[in-house]
């Protein structure tokens, strides 16, 4: 029996940036009356506003759901019908310059850089620098079409790490680079889930769409954590479906 199931954000229980569809929010809602529940989300705490908020139930049941921006460099839980955050973990001024100025060289040197694109590239989110390589607001379906084998980030990623050696680069979501400080990734997240919710490790269970090497779900798994890869939000409902009846049961 698990204490805590943790989920990846996009890919995962949503299309990427894109809201819980109405049976996914039902299923989370019904998971929250059995166990707890964390989401942790390279993501910003305005993706959880957008993404997961508006479409989950205001009830009591939302006490047992921890919600992780940036990996959990931020912390949020739910108590008396609002959301308190518990700490905020930011890069310094002149590391996001570093990291900023390197993404774009890393970028430009690919030769992955398109014409058209929908919005900015680079987001600040705090704790985490993200590259959106066709804009921040690029459709879903241009999103999927552009990298779905990762080997246009991975040719990024590999000009970008000896920029920036001191930082950590993850990719992730369908068109995403992720920059953090070392050891700031899903298993992070997870050992701050096991300290403010004194969960042990067995104890939980990590569901993501990302958990191959250098996927940005994988750390949670290389942490210890039990976990189950899905391939898009429709696999993640059967998975939910089948730990509803059995911790039902």
């Amino acid at each position: 029996m698990k204490e805590l199931i943790v989920f990846d954000l996009d890919g995962t229980l949503a299309q990427s940036k894109s809201p819980l569809d109405p049976e996914m929010a039902g299923l989370l809602s019904r998971l929250l009356d059995l166990v707890k529940v964390a989401i942790i989300s390279g993501g910003a705490w305005v993706q959880f506003e957008k993404q997961v908020l508006p479409n989950l139930p205001a009830t009591h049941r939302l006490n047992g759901l921890s919600l992780l921006p940036t990996c959990g460099t931020k912390f949020f839980q739910h108590k008396d019908g609002r959301w308190d955050i518990l700490y905020s973990e930011d890069f310094q001024a002149a590391e996001k310059k570093t990291i900023i100025d390197s993404l774009n060289k890393a970028f430009d040197q690919s030769g992955f850089r398109p014409t058209k694109h929908w919005g900015d590239f680079i987001e600040d989110r705090g704790g985490q620098v993200t590259l959106s390589a066709l804009g921040q607001e690029a459709p879903l379906g241009e999103k999927k079409a552009w990298d779905p084998d990762f080997a246009k980030r991975k040719k990024i990623k590999a000009i970008l790490e000896p920029l920036i050696p001191r930082f950590s680069v993850q990719l992730g979501g369908a068109t995403s680079i992720d920059i953090t400080r070392p050891g700031v990734d899903k298993a992070y997240g997870i050992g701050k889930l096991k300290e403010v919710l004194d969960v042990p490790l067995k104890k939980m269970l990590f569901i993501g769409d990302a958990l191959f090497p250098g996927g940005n779900d994988y750390p949670a798994e290389k942490a210890g954590v039990e976990s189950i890869e899905v391939r898009d939000p429709q696999e993640t409902k059967r998975v939910v479906q089948a730990i509803i009846a059995c911790e039902g049961a």
